[in-house]
């Protein structure tokens, strides 16, 4: 599984700092993609950012400049730094792996962790 924590309630402008560890069967497995994403109320799940196993990022235009994505392959742990945090921003954030095990293209969520940003 996917163990995702950091989120929190916190002012406008202000940061938070999401992780999201491997943990399980699921530990010892070179990921390939590695990814947040987050979902407000009544709107689709869209995605935050991402980063591929070489450390190559990409981002929402809605985050640019404001977040940065990183990894540590070591410990299969996926970190979102959230900056400058905007009202907009409040959702459930969800962190997503993918990868190969026998061939077959596989993906993990992890659970949601809640971020609420106050005007």
């Amino acid at each position: 599984q996917l163990q995702a924590c950091g989120g929190g309630l916190v002012q406008s402008g202000g940061s938070l700092r999401l992780s999201c560890a491997a943990s399980g069967s699921i530990f010892s497995i070179t990921f390939n993609d590695m990814g947040w994403y987050r979902q407000a109320p009544e709107i689709e799940r869209e995605l935050v950012a991402a980063v591929s196993s070489t450390g190559s990022a990409n981002y929402a235009d809605s985050v640019k400049g404001r977040f940065t994505i990183s990894r540590d392959n070591a410990k299969n742990t996926v970190y979102l730094q959230m900056n400058n945090l905007k009202p907009e921003d409040t959702a459930v954030y969800y962190c997503h792996a993918l990868y190969t095990l026998g061939g077959v293209d596989l993906g993990s969520w992890g659970h949601g962790t809640q971020v609420t940003v106050s005007s």
